[in-house]
Formats: C-alpha cells, sequence, structure tokens
C-alpha cells in the first residue's frame, strides 16, 4: 500500500514538473499576467463603449494567445514551428472575429455593416498576446497604448474634421 502511495506521488510530481525553477515560474507568470491586463485594458475601452466585445473577451484572447506562443516556446520548438504557431493564432482569431461582424440591411448609404471594429480590436489583442507570450513586453505595451489611442481619440479626431467640413 504504501508503495502505491509513493508511486501516485512521483507520477504527479512528474507530471507538474513541466516548470523547473523560480526563474522560469516567474517568466510565464509575467508574461501571462501582462498579456491579460494588456487585453483587460483595451476590452475595459471597448466596454465602456457599450461594445459586444468586452473586458472578459479581450482578456481571454490575449491570454490565450500568450499561452499558445508560450508553450512551445517554453519546450524548446525550433523558429519554424513556432512561426506556425503564430499563423495557427492569427487564423484562429480571423475566425472569432468573423463572428462578431454582422451585416445587416440596407440602408440609404447602402450596407450596413457592424462589428469590423470588433474583430479587428479582437485581431489586435491576439497580436499583443503574441508578442507578451513571446516576451516581447515593451512591444505589447506600446501596441497597446497605440490601439487605445485608436479605439479612443480617433472617433473624436474623425467627428472634429466632419464638423469643420462643409
Amino acid at each position: 500500500m504504501d508503495a502505491w502511495w509513493h508511486t501516485v506521488w512521483i507520477t504527479l510530481q512528474a507530471e507538474f514538473a513541466d516548470i523547473g525553477d523560480i526563474r522560469e515560474v516567474t517568466r510565464i507568470t509575467l508574461r501571462l499576467l501582462i498579456a491579460a491586463v494588456l487585453g483587460g485594458m483595451l476590452g475595459f475601452e471597448r466596454e465602456q463603449q457599450g461594445k459586444a466585445a468586452g473586458v472578459r473577451t479581450h482578456m481571454l484572447v490575449a491570454l490565450g494567445a500568450a499561452l499558445f506562443v508560450l508553450v512551445p516556446q517554453v519546450s524548446g520548438a525550433q523558429a519554424d514551428a513556432m512561426s506556425r504557431v503564430v499563423q495557427g493564432v492569427i487564423a484562429g482569431i480571423g475566425f472569432l472575429g468573423a463572428g462578431t461582424i454582422l451585416k445587416g440591411h440596407a440602408d440609404e448609404a447602402g450596407q450596413h455593416v457592424k462589428g469590423l471594429t470588433t474583430a479587428a480590436g479582437l485581431w489586435m489583442t491576439a497580436a499583443i498576446g503574441v508578442a507578451a507570450g513571446l516576451g516581447r513586453e515593451a512591444t505589447a505595451v506600446l501596441s497597446t497604448l497605440l490601439a487605445l489611442g485608436v479605439f479612443s481619440l480617433m472617433p473624436r479626431i474623425v467627428r472634429l474634421l466632419e464638423k469643420d467640413s462643409p
């Protein structure tokens, strides 16, 4: 009976030994946390604007994208394998984004399409997650700030320009 518990304990230790030391735990935790926080920032802005994809969606997209690139990287994947992983993340987010785009009935100006900015925002959030997962935290932060600028400043600039035009 004692040998049985010992075997189970050794097996459990081996199964959860994918993170070797405290440096690796810190690195993985930091990258995933940064991805989630940055995605949450974009999601918060979208939620404040009453958009369908909010904080949780953006956090999960960024976190998932980071995890998809982090696991193979930590496992020692080669550059060509990482390239395929990134391509898969991009394609997968494309399907998710496509689900947010709705084509409505025609109005005076023509076809009415909704959700393109949401789809593009989710795509950008995934890219930010990939950057964070690959350890490019400064790039992820800068990209988030630029995306926030596009989300919040560009509508104001467009309104000002439309008001000034005859």
